[in-house]
């Protein structure tokens, strides 16, 4: 019988989560984008993360930078459309910083949000993990 390791990846409430496994925090029309703990946690011992120009403009679901960890490289996508703002250095200097704390210091960067009404696209964390429930 294969034993089943039980997987208790931290969800935040009052984020938003998209399928392929981003957060966003969501400030007045500042979005903070990240990965999730479950995405850290699938992706093991980050190494790399590809630096996010300042003033880049995506349409929501375009790739936002590139993630590399020993086990595989990984798009992020923007939850939203917006320009980018500011983009995380602590990150890039040091990728692992996404491993221990993905929600907090390990954000990657933050977006000027076009359209509130692509928040409804995104789950909460009850609909995340839910979705993550294997």
């Amino acid at each position: 019988m294969e034993e089943r390791q039980q997987m208790s990846n931290k969800v935040i409430e009052n984020l938003y989560y998209t399928k392929s496994d981003e957060w966003l925090k969501v400030e007045d029309d500042v979005g903070t984008i990240g990965i999730t703990d479950y995405a850290q946690d699938q992706l093991g011992d980050i190494v790399y993360l590809e630096k996010v120009e300042k003033g880049k403009k995506l349409i929501q679901n375009e790739i936002l930078t590139t993630i590399e960890s020993v086990k595989a490289v990984s798009d992020v996508k923007t939850p939203v459309t917006g320009e980018v703002t500011e983009s995380n250095v602590k990150v890039i200097e040091d990728a692992s910083i996404i491993n221990k704390d993905p929600y907090g210091k390990g954000w990657i960067a933050k977006t000027k949000i076009d359209n509130k009404d692509e928040l409804k696209d995104l789950m909460s964390a009850q609909e995340y993990s839910e979705y993550r429930k294997e």
